[in-house]
């Protein structure tokens, strides 16, 4: 098809990012005695929030990330009264107070009370039920990077029994998972002690409301510490945020994606195994992997070129004396039916050849002087001026460099490596403003620019974008989220789970992490016991650190199940077969147990599609009865069936883990049966972490494929007995956006009746492979 000019591909862009201007009518703004109070609706269980002491500010239209054009009031009635206003609908009642009467300020209110006109409100649910006090809100007059400007905040009441979750990527935790009691810096940054942080500012509460913050620059989250639960934002002008409330987690989250966009299907490749490394630096050398795969028929759908496959650091080639024929390559790989991934940076150094270019055009991130900023020596990146995706131009011409000089050699999808960014913009500045008004824009504008431009090149092919970090609104793009540059440690292991949950929790359905460990390994172990796995044979990859096949097998058993499967790492070899034959058994298990789950994953994909709810899911979501889940981030839901308790202690050969209440439960291995709401030890050796499955569970099973590219049967139909149950089996082609008009598609509703014993399904052929488990 006619590529898009850069100019007309720059106007499609525009249109489809920028802050929308004309928004819809706010159902009433209030004056508090000099704070205005604007409130929007976006539909029966959203309100929007807009507080500020000027007029215009609280009239704003909200900020990026949100679909401002979704707003819609009419199912809310206002109704004023002596002591204050009133906005309800079905699912919510919202309360802002009156102003309190005129008086003469305390001394110590003269001196030391902020100047702000108070504004207080209150939330209800469908059944009346007091669920969220706002108490206070802040604006701080300061100065930022040259510019003046407010810090702003607000607070809200912090009942002893609610918990907290959501907020982003936060790796602190190796095994909580509440927020309560924590202050969460809610910024992008590479270099947080745990792992990277990643701002979503989305906060989920047991009292089934959740909270959007609606301000991009650096935020500090306090949960309930002091009796109080606040943000806090570095720069503003208002304090503007939404409030979601439903009774279930996928009214939720079908609010979160109506706000900020729907979650598409991923291609079904992005649910098999990925297999990448830092790096695979030679075109030979990734044919010699895949065929590897294919010759020891280990199932694989995806090769990854990481970065350095150029010349120089922005110059947007490839490395000809590496990769002589890259079209050739990508050939290959296909008609082994593997597609690829291929890794493009936001940087340009200032000897490559559009460096000038971009400098001229102002296309890249500029200091207060105007001058573009050359890396960052605080942390040795001494290299590289970052493009600014804030202008719609730059993101234009970013795109059409990335497709006609890489993409076009038949690579499927790009992977957008520091997005960030590394190259911090605090202190800094982009097109539309300062980097400390905008710190956690970048992954947001920089992804969607990128993804608009490949829906536009070809329409019907799906978009995946592997991208390192996310803002509101990040889930709508089709990338795959990772977290970061993680070491290979069973501490990094271990806070991992949390860390996964509290991202899925905050709207983010696809997300993974580096198998093993992104980081060098280090040549001694701090291993006590004796490995579970002989490393004998490994030596040439692992050294002296003993127990890291131990480690990269309990990794792989965990990324199984998790939304994407992708293995990578700084090491001399990444493949399964790299890390000694033990291990080498164990871990191709898993690799086919994946691929049988690809029918139950992709089918969970369109429910996620659909509601907005992640597939992978903290217990909490699905057992909210049951107050003995609040706090555990050490397992999980995997769909709605299994509950997976990864494995991540070192020597570890048994684990305790809690079956939720409200439910029995079997072990996936044995079928053993057992009742929820209590604490089981289960044995863990090597070859199987614990994986139970909830009675009533349908879960159907793929049969044996090499990669997504062959049409895979279903071979059984798992029924695991105790209660009644359905499951609604989709299937598409797998690559195009057919879906999205309803096209091409097949559902196939399984249902249980546990008084019969029987399964019925609308294919009748489906029904005949069904296998209760336990008989």
């Amino acid at each position: 098809m006619k590529l898009l000019s850069l100019r007309a591909a720059s106007t499609v862009l525009a249109s489809a990012l920028a802050v929308t201007a004309a928004h819809a009518a706010p159902l009433v703004t209030l004056d508090r005695n000099g704070a205005w109070v604007s409130v929007q609706a976006y539909g029966p269980n959203i309100v929007h929030v807009s507080i500020a002491a000027d007029k215009a500010e609280a009239l704003k239209a909200p900020g990026y990330g949100i679909i401002a054009e979704h707003a819609d009031g009419g199912a809310f009635q206002h109704k004023a009264g002596a002591d204050g206003d009133t906005f309800s609908s079905s699912a919510l009642t919202l309360h802002i107070n009156a102003a309190p009467p005129p008086r003469v300020p305390s001394t110590g209110e003269k001196y030391f009370a902020p100047q702000l006109a108070p504004v207080g409100l209150q939330v209800k649910n469908a059944r009346g039920e007091t669920i969220l006090s706002m108490n206070g809100w802040e604006m701080s007059p300061q100065t930022v990077n040259t510019e003046k400007t407010y810090q702003v905040g607000a607070s809200f009441a912090a009942p002893a029994d609610e918990h907290y979750y959501g907020m982003g990527q936060n790796q602190e935790s190796t095994g909580a998972l509440d927020l309560r009691g924590r202050t969460i810096d809610c910024a992008h940054w590479y270099d947080a002690p745990a792992g990277e942080t990643v701002c979503v500012p989305f906060m989920v509460s047991s009292k089934s409301y959740g909270i959007v913050w609606d301000n991009p620059s650096a935020t500090r989250f306090v949960a309930a510490i002091n009796g109080r639960t606040s943000f806090q934002s570095k720069v503003g002008e208002r304090v503007s945020f939404f409030i979601i409330t439903g009774d279930k987690p996928e009214a939720l989250y079908s609010g979160y994606a109506r706000l900020t966009g729907k979650t598409p299907i991923p291609p079904k490749a992005a649910f098999g195994l990925i297999q990448s490394k830092a790096r695979y630096d030679s075109q030979d050398l990734m044919l010699r992997v895949a065929k590897t795969y294919r010759e020891k028929k280990y199932p694989l759908d995806v090769m990854v070129l990481d970065w350095f496959y150029w010349t120089r650091m922005g110059q947007m080639d490839i490395n000809p004396a590496e990769f002589p024929d890259p079209d050739g390559m990508n050939k290959q790989l296909h008609d082994m039916g593997m597609q690829s991934i291929i890794s493009i940076w936001p940087r340009y150094e200032t000897s490559g050849r559009y460096f000038n270019e971009l400098d001229a055009k102002g296309y890249l991130l500029k200091d207060k002087d105007g001058k573009t900023v050359d890396g960052l020596p605080f942390r040795s990146d001494r290299t590289g001026g970052l493009i600014d995706p804030t202008n719609p131009a730059a993101r234009a011409w970013f795109w059409q460099k990335a497709r006609d000089n890489i993409l076009s050699h038949g690579f499927d999808y790009p992977w957008l490596d520091e997005t960030e960014p590394d190259l911090v913009p605090d202190g800094f500045f982009y097109s539309i403003g300062s980097g400390d008004r905008y710190h956690n824009l970048f992954p947001l504008l920089h992804v969607e620019g990128v993804a608009q431009g490949m829906r536009a090149w070809k329409p019907n092919k799906r978009v995946l974008i592997l991208s390192r970090a996310a803002y509101l609104g990040s889930q709508r793009t089709g990338a795959l989220f990772w977290s970061s540059d993680i070491h290979p440690s069973w501490e990094a292991l271990a806070r991992q789970i949390p860390t996964g949950l509290n991202m899925t929790a905050s709207g983010i359905a696809y997300w993974g992490n580096d198998i093993g460990g992104w980081q060098g390994l280090p040549q001694v172990t701090s291993a006590t016991k004796a490995p579970l796995l002989d490393p004998s044979d490994a030596r040439d990859v692992i050294g002296q650190y003993h127990d890291y096949p131990e480690l990269f097998t309990r990794w792989f058993q965990y990324g199984t199940f998790l939304p994407t499967l992708r293995v990578h790492g700084d090491r001399k070899a990444t493949e399964l077969w790299s890390f000694g034959r033990a291990a080498e058994t164990i871990l191709a298990d898993y690799d086919r147990l994946r691929y049988r789950l690809i029918p139950y994953l992709y089918s969970s994909a369109k429910t996620t599609y659909d509601t907005g709810a992640p597939f992978m899911r903290p217990l909490w979501m699905d057992f909210a009865g049951d107050p003995n889940v609040a706090n555990i981030g050490t397992e999980y839901m995997f769909g709605p069936a299994f509950l997976v308790a990864p494995v991540t202690e070192q020597g570890q050969t048994q684990k305790d883990v809690y079956l939720p209440a409200g439910a029995d439960w079997y072990n996936y291995w044995t079928n053993e049966k057992f009742s929820g709401g209590q604490w089981v030890k289960v044995a863990a050796p090597i070859e199987r972490i614990p994986v139970f499955v909830k009675a009533g569970s349908i879960v159907p099973v793929g049969a044996d494929i090499q990669s997504t590219a062959t049409k895979q049967a279903i071979a059984a139909i798992h029924v695991y007995p105790g209660k009644d149950g359905e499951f609604n089996l989709y299937d598409d082609d797998g690559a195009s956006y057919d879906y999205e008009k309803g096209k091409g598609a097949t559902t196939t509703t399984l249902r249980w009746n546990d008084a019969t014993q029987s399964l019925s399904a609308s294919d009748k052929a489906l029904a005949k492979l069904v296998k209760v488990i336990g008989k």
